[in-house]
């Protein structure tokens, strides 16, 4: 992806989250040279992957195959007590997160405001594969019997649990807008722990056209 790409991704990103009224902590908006000398008190922002992250699963089409998040907090085992992470997303209408599961992390999905988000669910099988059993999933608090490729639709203030091993894509309804996603869940690890069903590109290749505006994650090694 283009670096001058990535830099109107983030724009917009910020101007949606105005409009939800969702609000970043202040080292969001930090340009590059901010962060210079502040490791040692930025550390766990750091090592634990907090910030600006994008990626188009290598698609090469952004909007059709994508996701913008920004990761608020994260927990590291090796480093700190914190067992927990959140993250907020940018989903567009039909824009695929591809299908995945976590082998460690349990995590709820919720809506917090905009369109509708669909969610395609299967079992995964011993073999790592869609399973043909049917499944149960809690949807706020409440059982759901699912089968093999169910669609669960989130409108805005709704939430599903998602157990490890529970195969899911999702993208926002068509004709509904962009959607605001949270995502709660146990400490987020994405260099280790998430099994795509098809061999995807997790962090994009950066044609660095221009000079970024604010910090990915990915960047936090070349920058600091």
């Amino acid at each position: 992806m283009k670096r001058s790409e990535i830099n109107q991704l983030i724009k917009d990103s910020i101007a949606f989250f105005d409009k939800m009224n969702f609000k970043l902590p202040k080292w969001a908006y930090w340009k590059p040279e901010e962060w210079k000398g502040k490791y040692d008190t930025c550390s766990e922002i750091v090592d634990n992957m907090l910030g600006w992250d994008l990626t188009d699963f290598g698609s090469g089409d952004f909007h059709k195959r994508g996701l913008i998040l920004f990761a608020i907090r994260n927990g590291n085992p090796q480093k700190d007590k914190k067992i927990y992470a959140e993250k907020i997303m940018i989903v567009e209408e039909n824009q695929e997160t591809p299908m995945h599961f976590h082998w460690s992390k349990m995590e709820d999905i919720i809506n917090r405001g905009g369109g509708n988000l669909v969610i395609e669910l299967y079992k995964s099988d011993k073999n790592e594969g869609f399973s043909n059993e049917d499944f149960e999933v809690k949807i706020d608090g409440i059982k759901h019997y699912l089968s093999p490729g169910d669609k669960v639709v989130l409108t805005p203030g709704e939430s599903i649990c998602l157990e490890q091993g529970i195969y899911h894509r999702f993208y926002g309804e068509e004709g509904k807008g962009k959607v605001l996603v949270g995502e709660v869940s146990a400490v987020n690890d994405d260099n280790t722990d998430n099994r795509f069903y098809e061999e995807v590109g997790r962090f994009p290749d950066i044609d660095e056209d221009e000079a970024p505006l604010h910090l990915l994650v990915s960047d936090y090694q070349k920058f600091l």
